[in-house]
C-alpha cells in the first residue's frame, strides 16, 4: 500500500515520503512526515499549530536525532494526536536516564557548533528569568537577529533580565587578552556590550561587573540561564569562548548540575559583583 501523499517540507507542494527520503537522505524524521502526511498538515500549518517558526518544523523533519524542546514535543504531539515515543523516541529514552546525567540535554565540541536557533528559541520560551554571565556577551548581538528588540519584549513581559560582565580594565582582562592574542580584543568586546546595553538603559535590565576576586572563575567559565534550562561553556586553556566545549542543561532535580552552576557558581559572583557604570 503506497504511503499517503504530505505537503513538501520547503514549498508546501505535494510530495511523497520517498521522493522526500531519497532527496534528504537517512536522517529523515519519516514518522513525523507520515503522521503530517495523514493529518493533510503541511510544515507551514504545523508551525502555526505548535507555535514556532516554519523552519524549525523542516528541521525536524530533516533530521530525525534533532529532539525539540520538550513542550515544543509536546504540542506538536497534541496537535498529531500521537505518542513522542512515535516521533522522538530518544526523547522517550533520555526522560528514563537516572542521576545527574538526566540534565544534560546536548552537547557541543564548539559553542559555535551550537545552532543560534538554539539560542533563539531558548530567549524566546524564557518567560521569568534570563541571565547572560559570559565575561564579554560580545557574541550575542552578532548571532541573534534582533537580539535588543528580543530583549526589550521580555522585559516588557516581566522577565527578569540581566547581563554579569567582566571588568574590561581588569587584571584578568588584559592577561586574558595577552593570551587570546585577538585582533578583537576581550575589553572591546566588553565595552561593546555596555555601549549596546547603554542604549537599553530605561528598560530594567540589570548589569554587574564580576569582583576582581572572582574575575578568574568569571571568565573560566560562561553560563546563560533560561528560566530552568541553561547553556554552560568552560573555558579552554587559550581559546575564545567559541572555540570551547558548550553543554545544554535542564533542571530536574536540587542540587543538579542546573544548581550547581546557575545557582551556586552565577549567584555567588553576582551577589559579590557590583553594577557596571551604566548598570
Amino acid at each position: 500500500m503506497p504511503r499517503p501523499r504530505t505537503q513538501d517540507i520547503r514549498n508546501d507542494s505535494p510530495l511523497r515520503c520517498e521522493k522526500a527520503q531519497k532527496s534528504m537522505g537517512d536522517l529523515l524524521n519519516s514518522a513525523l512526515l507520515d503522521v503530517m502526511g495523514r493529518k493533510k498538515l503541511s510544515s507551514r500549518q504545523l508551525a502555526m499549530r505548535v507555535g514556532v517558526t516554519t523552519k524549525t518544523v523542516e528541521r525536524w523533519i530533516a533530521n530525525a536525532a534533532l529532539v525539540p524542546h520538550a513542550r515544543n514535543a509536546a504540542d506538536t504531539c497534541r496537535v498529531l494526536g500521537v505518542e513522542r515515543s512515535m516521533l522522538w523516541p530518544a526523547a522517550v529514552r533520555g526522560a528514563l536516564k537516572t542521576g545527574p546525567d538526566r540534565e544534560i540535554v546536548a552537547v557541543y565540541p564548539y559553542r559555535s557548533a551550537c545552532p543560534s536557533t538554539v539560542w533563539g528559541e531558548l530567549i524566546a520560551q524564557a518567560r521569568e528569568e534570563i541571565t547572560f554571565a559570559g565575561f564579554t556577551n560580545y557574541f550575542l548581538w552578532t548571532q541573534q537577529h534582533h537580539f535588543a528588540r528580543t530583549i526589550t519584549e521580555k522585559l516588557r513581559a516581566g522577565c527578569r533580565v540581566r547581563f554579569l560582565l567582566g571588568d574590561p580594565d581588569s587584571p584578568t582582562t588584559r592577561q586574558r587578552e595577552e593570551v587570546e592574542n585577538s585582533a578583537l580584543s576581550v575589553s572591546a568586546r566588553i565595552k561593546v556590550t555596555l555601549t549596546e546595553l547603554d542604549k537599553l538603559t530605561d528598560s530594567g535590565i540589570e548589569t554587574r561587573f564580576s569582583s576582581p576576586a572572582d574575575a578568574l572563575s568569571h571568565i573560566s567559565l560562561s553560563v546563560f540561564r533560561f528560566d530552568s534550562e541553561a547553556l554552560v561553556t568552560p573555558h579552554l586553556a587559550s581559546g575564545a569562548g567559541h572555540d570551547s566545549p558548550l553543554l545544554q542543561l535542564r533542571r530536574h532535580e536540587a542540587g543538579g548540575m542546573f544548581d550547581r552552576f546557575c545557582l551556586h557558581h552565577v549567584e555567588q559572583i553576582w551577589e559579590r559583583g557590583r553594577p557596571s557604570p551604566d548598570g
